[in-house]
């Protein structure tokens, strides 16, 4: 049975709920999870609708966001309809911490994410191996100070011939230009420590452990032009006992890393993440 995902951004109004459950219903589909959220502050009125087909046969998604976009027209107004059965083709981008990668890889493997992963690009040659032997292509893009234009060039090239949705920094070491984030504006998520401005460089965990931290932990968040201030879209956060050592702090950083990321990276996915402005509303 096809499914299809609604979601809608919007100023608030009396009856909204009531216009999209009409919507829906008066197409022969089924309402099978709904979320709405009102932003009173700001008079935002934010929503996820996940409905079903009831007859046989997949649903026409195309026909439905026709259909959506006359009833939907209005100022400050974004909606997305989407085939939720579909998986999102993707891209991840990783350097010498395998971790994250490790982490996705599996979970989509295990179907904990519905993805398509067409390639892992690298600029280093650590984790060939682990990924050609799922059977994902490994695309190596070395990179310094001459050839980082090429690099980014060839990742845009990939990301369009193989109409890739999302990219996934899974501690991708490099960072992006202002030209690709704008490129690729609400396609990108990142994952970093989240003890930065005051860890910064090399190796956070040792200074975090030297400094004597009680928590720490990572935020995931879409990429921008302004280094690691996009929208966030998950943090996880673990305490440190006192008796850790140094290289226990460090695995328990990693830990939290892989966490926010799935997370979010699921998020996405599923469209659940709504940005507006500076922020993401996350209707789970």
């Amino acid at each position: 049975m096809s499914e299809m995902v609604l979601t809608l951004s919007c100023p608030d109004r009396p009856g909204l709920v009531q216009a999209v459950s009409t919507f829906v219903t008066g197409r022969d589909l089924n309402i099978v999870e709904s979320h709405q959220f009102t932003d009173r502050d700001a008079g935002r009125f934010y929503m996820r609708v996940v409905a079903e087909e009831l007859a046989d046969g997949p649903v026409d998604v195309d026909a439905l966001r026709q259909e959506f976009e006359v009833i939907s027209r209005g100022p400050d107004t974004d909606w997305r309809l989407v085939d939720a059965r579909r998986r999102p083709r993707v891209v991840i981008m990783v350097s010498k911490h395998g971790h994250c990668l490790n982490d996705l890889l599996f979970r989509v493997r295990t179907e904990q994410l519905r993805a398509n992963v067409v390639a892992v690009v690298s600029n280093h040659l650590v984790w060939r191996e682990l990924v050609e032997s799922m059977g994902i292509a490994f695309v190596h893009h070395p990179v310094d100070a001459g050839s980082k234009a090429d690099a980014e060039d060839k990742l845009l090239q990939l990301v369009e011939e193989e109409q890739v949705e999302l990219v996934v920094l899974a501690r991708y070491m490099q960072i992006l230009s202002p030209a690709l984030c704008d490129r690729l504006q609400g396609r990108v998520i990142n994952i970093h420590h989240s003890m930065l401005p005051s860890f910064k460089g090399a190796r956070p965990y040792d200074q975090a452990y030297d400094r004597g931290v009680k928590l720490v932990g990572a935020t995931a968040h879409y990429v921008t032009s302004n280094l690691d201030e996009g929208p966030i879209i998950e943090q996880e956060v673990q305490r440190v006992d006192h008796a850790m050592s140094a290289a226990a702090v460090a695995s328990l950083g990693r830990d939290t890393e892989c966490l926010a990321l799935a997370r979010a990276v699921r998020y996405h996915l599923e469209n659940r993440v709504i940005v507006h402005g500076g922020r993401t509303v996350v209707l789970k």
